[in-house]
């Protein structure tokens, strides 16, 4: 190898790597094996994980999954805690500036772009009004997601095809930062707009349609089957109902209905599935957005390896 070819891979690897795809790919079982060859620490780069008792319908790693490879910024909030992706911003930056003084490489692992980018990228995220906030979110419940996304449609429509209708946390953030700040929320998108290639080497999972929703049907039994509803009634007995029925945290809002007797457990795992997909599909249309994002299809660690210049 050649002396520049070998400054390139060493800058690289300098980098941040990261291990992207949309949910049920597969990324945990590849993210522990490349972990373990890298001798890397994993941040999980997730909206839900998050918070503590959210696990078993988040997919969160295991306990002896994460005594195997050491994880960052999961249970760092509780349910009922206002978190925001600012905040993740923060937490997970410190993190980063705590691996690389320790000389450990860090293996960014997930699912959410909107929180990918927020590590690697100089976003700026306004302040938020918990009050305001609050009252947008009262707003949603009582009107539905889509009112809300129609009035946010009314004064900043460039923001609004950003946004999916039914997504109504993404709204109620739109309409907090414009009546926070007095701009509408797409003035801050400039940043969104580019892609610096020297943040991060970036590897995502590309996995055909059809087997995504074989997967993601596994997944949610599986869900069921390690005890979904007994953790919701947990949460539930933890004061947490609000956030649950007014989140997006799919599986929760469903196991909530079933709970209260509005829906059949076959009801509950067929909407859990059809959410899934839907996710799947916007987390796939933030990460194509992405030109660093190089996208293989039932690699190896090897090929991991040698894509992110590890």
């Amino acid at each position: 190898m050649s002396a520049g070819a070998t400054t390139a891979r060493r800058t690289r690897t300098d980098l941040p790597l990261a291990l992207v795809g949309p949910t049920a790919a597969g990324k945990t079982e590849l993210s522990l094996a490349l972990a373990r060859r890298l001798g890397a620490e994993i941040l999980v780069i997730d909206s839900m994980t998050v918070y503590r008792g959210m696990d078993v319908g988040t997919a969160k790693p295991t306990p002896a999954q994460r005594q195997e490879v050491r994880h960052h910024l999961l249970d760092v909030a509780e349910p009922t805690e206002l978190f925001s992706v600012a905040r993740f911003q923060a937490l997970a930056r410190e993190a980063l500036a705590g691996l690389r003084r320790r000389g450990v490489p860090a293996l960014l692992v997930g699912g959410s772009g909107l929180y990918l980018r927020a590590v690697v990228d100089d976003l700026r995220f306004p302040g938020t009004d918990p009050g305001l906030r609050r009252t947008l979110e009262l707003e949603a419940a009582a009107l539905g997601p889509r009112a809300l996304h129609a009035r946010l449609a009314s004064f900043d429509p460039q923001a609004a095809t950003r946004i999916d209708p039914a997504n109504a946390r993404r709204s109620v953030r739109a309409l907090e930062v414009a009546g926070l700040t007095g701009k509408p929320f797409s003035s801050y998108a400039g940043d969104w707009d580019r892609y610096p290639p020297d943040r991060m080497a970036a590897v995502g999972l590309a996995v055909a349609p059809e087997t995504l929703a074989r997967r993601i049907e596994a997944r949610v039994r599986s869900m069921l089957e390690a005890g979904l509803l007994d953790e919701v009634r947990g949460l539930l007995d933890r004061g947490a109902g609000p956030f649950l029925t007014a989140s997006q945290a799919i599986g929760y809002l469903e196991a909530v209905e079933h709970l209260e007797g509005r829906i059949t457990l076959d009801e509950m795992a067929e909407r859990i599935v059809r959410r899934t997909r839907a996710l799947a599909r916007r987390q796939m249309a933030w990460f194509r957005r992405d030109p660093r994002i190089t996208w293989l299809e039932d690699p190896t660690v090897a090929d991991l390896e040698e894509h992110l210049g590890a």
